[in-house]
């Protein structure tokens, strides 16, 4: 499918331009890092405490703020979790940087965590339990013990079907949090006499400990050197590989524009406060791949026209290129584009930040492929000699058309 025809854009002549927008964003995203002291690294590379808490309605960031600096956490992170998708999901996310060595430091922090919400937003009658944090074992050995069912004394097994499907109720069906009891009559078994025995022994606090995540220093530490390795491993195997399938400055360049997609995306980051966790590292790997693949599709062409065109000048031949694979490079791009900007609006919380750097990888890994790559390619060239050449191997090429122009002289003399 082609777009366009016959499409002549002079790329090359404006690559001074293309330099200057991505310096442009180095130097904001490099400022942005300094002023900030560096990334802002989730919990995944760091170490600490993530507790995803769950309100019956929308939850009060400034109250959680205000609670947790009562109890000394005034440092934690609190982010709200909401999506197009579950407006209403009113969740937050409270990070808590490890203080500390140790598994000890870890649980510390998140029993600080939940001191603090309890003692801002309580969990129901103080006397009672909170239903919504009761495991299913304890529950059964609850309904056992006062059986509401009149089942008798070998009706274990009944119960603990019974706590099994309203554990999974109040999990799966409501999230984690229940507001009412009379919601459990939807729960197969359940009647008024159980329902009356659980108001009996619980209460129903206005919040719900959804999830807890706890990662060590060191962990996090050997994760942060990893991703950093992995990383380079990947850009220098590309070197590799496109020095040997075409040469080495088409791998330098194609190697180039790759480190500077990654740069401007962390500095994007930077700017837009997100954290950088471990899907994002698997981001990234995802922007290198792609930016190199629609690189080397443009090298490719460059190559096949090099051939073609021998007498025309190096940088002809990349303007021509590259218009000969716009349509591609829209077709693919823009798809790609519009299925991670959907992930990215419609994802929800957890894949923010892993779709916000494609959404931003893809727009910079495209332009970079035709405004970075190829441009260095053309300067290289250039700065050889041999710009008004057919790039790789031109000068051998010159020697050749000289020869074979100078033989079609001859002959035509003697024919003379």
């Amino acid at each position: 499918m082609n777009f366009f025809r016959q499409v002549d854009i002079d790329w090359m002549g404006k690559a001074k331009y293309f330099f200057g927008l991505s310096l442009v964003l180095l130097l904001i995203g490099g400022a942005s890092w300094v002023l900030k002291g560096g990334l802002r690294y989730g919990i995944d590379f760091k170490g600490g405490t993530l507790v995803y808490v769950r309100f019956a309605q929308a939850p009060p960031i400034d109250q959680i703020r205000s609670g947790l600096a009562g109890q000394g956490l005034g440092e934690s992170s609190i982010q709200r979790i909401s999506d197009i998708a579950n407006p209403n999901a009113n969740e937050v996310v409270i990070g808590l940087e490890q203080k500390g060595q140790g598994g000890e430091a870890l649980d510390a922090g998140k029993a600080a965590i939940l001191k603090a919400l309890h003692a801002t937003f309580g969990a129901g009658e103080a006397s009672k339990p909170d239903w919504n944090a009761v495991g299913a074992p304890a529950l059964v050995e609850y309904l056992v013990r006062r059986d509401p069912l009149a089942l008798g004394p070998t009706a274990g097994d009944r119960y603990t079907q019974l706590a099994r499907r309203l554990t999974d109720f109040r999990d799966k069906d409501r999230n984690g949090l229940v507001t009412n009891f009379d919601e459990l009559k939807k729960v197969e078994g359940v009647g008024d006499s159980v329902i009356a025995t659980l108001r009996d022994a619980y209460s129903l606090g206005n919040f719900a400990i959804r999830n807890v995540e706890i990662v060590g220093p060191k962990v996090g530490a050997q994760l942060r050197r990893q991703a950093i390795f992995v990383t380079l491993y990947a850009l220098a195997g590309m070197l590799v590989y496109i020095a040997f399938r075409f040469e080495w400055v088409y791998g330098a360049a194609a190697v180039l524009a790759v480190f500077h997609d990654v740069l401007i995306t962390l500095g994007f980051f930077s700017l837009l406060n997100f954290d950088i966790s471990l899907t994002v590292i698997a981001a990234l790997l995802t922007l290198v791949g792609y930016s190199m693949n629609d690189t080397i599709v443009i090298f490719d062409r460059i190559r096949e026209n090099n051939r073609l065109m021998r007498r025309e000048p190096f940088s002809i031949i990349v303007n021509r290129s590259i218009n000969q694979t716009l349509s591609r490079t829209i077709l693919t791009s823009g798809l790609t584009f519009l299925t991670v900007l959907v992930l990215f609006l419609m994802g929800g919380q957890v894949l923010r930040s892993f779709s916000f750097a494609l959404v931003v990888g893809i727009v910079v890994g495209t332009y970079s492929s035709f405004g970075i790559a190829a441009p260095l390619v053309v300067a290289w060239n250039h700065w050889r000699g041999q710009g008004a050449a057919a790039g790789s191997g031109s000068a051998a090429g010159n020697k050749t058309r000289t020869g074979e122009a100078a033989s079609r002289g001859l002959a035509a003399a003697g024919r003379r």
